[in-house]
């Protein structure tokens, strides 16, 4: 960071110490309104959070159910600047991207806890189904709320999914929802919500999901031959090996107190999939098979202590076991599990300076253990503390936040299951210290329209995977850091009575630098042996734009657009050992990063009918940083339709949907040799008491 990035950070975090001391007056701070529930009217715009400092996009309501999701991966599609990989069907691994800086550097938080994977650093989206979320939210950088973990601050870009939550009318202390869903792939796939008030301050909540599908589905691979453009193979097949049974069970307990919440939650998942593998010289019958159990308790309070003084306490344990089964011979097979715990503990301070500068103080302890019964594989046990310094000012139209995060990381490993015994590997301690700014200008008193702009600077610790995996693990790796600039609009317009009732646009242009990148590279003179090096660096050129369109008609209908284009410059400019080797990497796209990208989506609603459609385009793109012809992959789209009709009788609520996605029947792969379904169907009946 530049020294006058530094000098201004400095500057603002030290004017607001200095006037912790100075402030003479004092106000009341702002309270939680815990007196009350109140059920508010829906919103019918994909909305982004216009009014925060940090560029977020965020999908909720009718508007989140109405699309063809089957999976939280499903519906972050639909957000600018992210690219989701989808190893094919509905058990396939669906991760997550946002701006071309990598999977691990993207935090996913669950009911504002984060979830974790110290293994290799990769949440898996498609475990989280679409019934039960509320809403979801992407920061870049992160997050505007101050008075949050240490840890949210230690993320390049944020992922938040909000389940729901009990909301009760003065009539009802009960809700009931029941969903049930099939469809192409053999889906079965029912789903049961349970809310309950308990007492004047406690509601509680259940929910429960069983997912079973066989995952087959027809596919054509064909393959050119790169010089002679001859076809390789040309086959039209089943996908086999695809199949998932998993369970999902969740509750939570949700309370009020004198001045605060406070919630606890449980949740559970377990699952048996197959995974076809990828399509290599037309051979498509895989016969691995993984299981998964994940479980997790999170608690969270929030309190005003005393005026212009909140307190905020969370606290996690996850336990997380993975078995990967790869049948054949006695000699051959890999039968192979990891299991990962986690606990986690957080307190955060915000102190109130005045009625337009908050300060918050978060401490965060984690600790994290992998073991696994893979032959010479060390136990890691990674100790993290972290310590955030944040404060956020509004001084009439200019708004800004500033945040310092210190992460201290301790670790080391016995070897196991090594012939060595029980010694100690002790890592290196790693501190680091990093800064964030950011501002936001509203140039004109009655136009709502907002500039804003960040600079952040965080890293990625080397997962355990990239550590202590055996034969290519590296103990020695540094930590992956990036550099991210951002400067952005956005315009919003309200027009009561009209047609056109509202609009809005915004934009953002970006650079971002990945340096010290984890890359595997040859080791020694032989290219059948790797080690994980710190050698990549990545550069991130990009433009946002999403625009929002609400049109209310006098006949009663409402008709929601929503447009999003994305376009992204990610140039590889890793150091590659030979001459030949670095004229065809060096500078070149990196990996299944579009140059261009984009959605729509369009909603219909009229009574008690809603149509729905919604298209996604991806541009070409290579599958390695060499972009050679032979690499090349066509770009993709596809078109999905829904319709939904609701019907109410008594006090009972019915609802049924019929989805088309892939419309047009398309072949295409998102990653490649891994090929996406064709055609296919859903139908979902719901009930709600």
């Amino acid at each position: 960071m530049s020294n006058v990035l530094k000098t201004l950070l400095i500057t603002f975090l030290a004017f607001i110490c200095t006037d912790l001391y100075s402030q003479r007056t004092s106000h009341p701070s702002a309270h939680l309104d815990t007196a009350g529930i109140r059920t508010l009217r829906g919103v019918t715009i994909f909305t982004s959070v216009y009014k925060e400092v940090i560029p977020s996009q965020k999908l909720s309501g009718d508007n989140l159910k109405s699309l063809n999701s089957f999976s939280v991966a499903d519906a972050i599609r639909y957000f600018a600047g992210v690219q989701v990989k989808d190893y094919g069907g509905i058990g396939g691994l669906k991760t997550v991207d946002i701006r071309s800086m990598g999977t691990n550097h993207m935090g996913v938080f669950y009911d504002g806890i984060q979830l974790g994977n110290a293994q290799n650093g990769q949440i898996d989206l498609g475990k989280f189904s679409m019934d039960n979320i509320e809403s979801i939210s992407i920061y870049n950088g992160q997050k505007s709320e101050i008075f949050q973990p240490a840890r949210d601050y230690g993320s390049s870009g944020t992922i938040y999914l909000r389940s729901r939550k009990p909301v009760f009318d003065s009539t009802r202390t009960t809700n009931f929802k029941g969903v049930f869903k099939t469809g192409s792939f053999d889906l079965f796939n029912p789903s049961v919500l349970l809310e309950k008030k308990v007492t004047r301050n406690i509601n509680y909540t259940i929910s429960s999901e069983l997912i079973k599908s066989s995952g087959r589905y027809p596919f054509r691979y064909r393959r050119v031959l790169p010089v002679t453009k001859e076809v390789a193979w040309d086959t039209t097949a089943i996908r086999h090996n695809g199949d998932i049974t998993a369970v999902r069970v969740e509750s939570g307990v949700y309370g009020n107190i004198n001045r605060g919440i406070w919630n606890a939650k449980a949740y559970f998942y377990n699952s048996e999939r197959g995974i076809p593998g990828a399509i290599i010289n037309n051979e498509w019958m895989g016969a691995q098979r993984q299981w998964d159990r994940n479980f997790f308790l999170q608690g969270s309070l929030q309190k005003n202590v005393v005026r212009r003084y909140d307190v905020q306490l969370n606290a996690k344990y996850a336990n997380d076991y993975m078995r990967f089964l790869n049948p054949g011979p006695k000699s051959m097979q890999i039968d192979n599990n990891f299991q990962q715990q986690e606990w986690f503990g957080s307190i955060a301070n915000k102190y109130s300076v005045s009625k337009k500068i908050d300060v918050n103080l978060s401490t965060d302890f984690q600790y994290n253990t992998l073991t696994s019964n893979l032959k010479g594989f060390v136990f890691p046990k990674r100790f993290t503390s972290l310590i955030a310094l944040a404060s956020a000012a509004e001084l009439g139209r200019l708004k800004m936040q500033a945040s310092v995060l210190g992460t201290f990381v301790n670790e080391r490993a016995a070897n196991g299951n090594a012939s060595a015994g029980d010694s100690i590997i002790a890592a290196p301690a790693k501190n680091e210290v990093t800064p964030a700014f950011f501002v936001s200008y509203k140039p004109f008193s009655k136009a709502d329209f907002n500039i804003r702009a960040f600079y952040k600077n965080i890293f990625r610790m080397p997962t355990f995977n990239d550590l202590y995996y055996t034969d290519i693990g590296n103990a020695s790796l540094k930590p992956e850091y990036t550099h991210q600039y951002n400067l952005g609009f956005v315009y919003r317009r309200s027009r009561t009575g009209k047609v056109l009732s509202e609009w809005q646009i915004q934009s953002d242009f970006y650079f971002n630098k990945v340096t010290n990148k984890i890359v595997a590279v040859p080791k020694g003179s032989g290219m059948y042996r790797w080690m994980m090096m710190n050698l990549g660096e990545v550069q991130i050129r990009g433009l946002d734009v999403v625009a929002d369109l609400a049109l209310t008609f006098p006949s009663g209908i409402l008709w929601n657009i929503r447009t999003a284009y994305t376009y992204q410059q990610a140039q590889d400019f890793t150091p590659r050992g030979s001459d030949e080797l670095k004229e065809t990497t060096y500078g070149g796209q990196i990996p299944y990063i579009p140059w261009h990208s984009g959605s729509f989506i369009s909603s219909v609603q009229y009574k008690s009918w809603r149509l729905n459609y919604s298209f996604i385009y991806i541009g070409e793109r290579y599958d390695n940083s060499a972009n050679l012809p032979v690499n090349y992959q066509q770009p993709w789209y596809t078109t999905d339709l829904s319709v939904s009709k609701r019907i109410r009788f008594k006090q009972y609520s019915f609802s049924i949907s019929g989805e088309v996605n892939n419309i047009l029947g398309q072949d295409y792969e998102v990653v490649i040799n891994y090929p996406m379904p064709k055609r296919n169907y859903k139908i979902i009946l719901s009930v709600e008491l």
